[in-house]
């Protein structure tokens, strides 16, 4: 039942990002990578090793760009994933599709706080299956709840 492991796995994500230093200027996102087999592959939360990071581009830095596995993986994000970015070259949507990761599972589309994020659009639009899970975004917006997000 992929309902079931959806929701297990992005409560998992979701609870990780309560590991995030806050920062007045970015959200606190927790990001797990999971094998079509249920295994993890990797996990990632914002600011994890460096004050720029995003959860989704650490847990790809912890697996081998070349990892068959990765080609039939789902990344489950608490936060959809970033599409514009100030501190890196390269948004977590760009870094999703070139690791080929075919299905993304997020709980909170992100809110034109800092950018106009279209992260689940452009993901869609270049194949990869997008599922929102929205009964799930309250509890990563009380994790956020040190932005101003009203």
């Amino acid at each position: 039942m992929p309902d079931v492991d959806d929701r297990h796995w992005l409560v998992q994500a979701i609870d990780l990002s309560r590991s995030c230093p806050p920062s007045s200027t970015a959200f606190c996102v927790g990001a797990i990578i999971v094998s079509s087999d249920g295994d993890v592959l990797a996990t990632g939360y914002s600011r994890e090793t460096d004050p720029h990071d995003h959860a989704e581009e650490t847990a790809l830095t912890k697996i081998p760009p070349d990892d068959s596995r990765l080609r039939t993986a789902t990344i489950y994000t608490s936060l959809e994933p970033c599409s514009k970015r100030a501190s890196r070259p390269r948004t977590c949507t760009e870094l999703i599709l070139t690791a080929g990761i075919p299905r993304v599972v997020f709980a909170w589309r992100e809110p034109s706080i800092f950018v106009d994020c279209e992260g689940a659009e452009l993901l869609h639009a270049a194949g990869v299956e997008v599922v929102e899970q929205p009964f799930l975004a309250e509890r990563v917006k009380e994790i956020n709840a040190h932005l101003r997000l009203d």
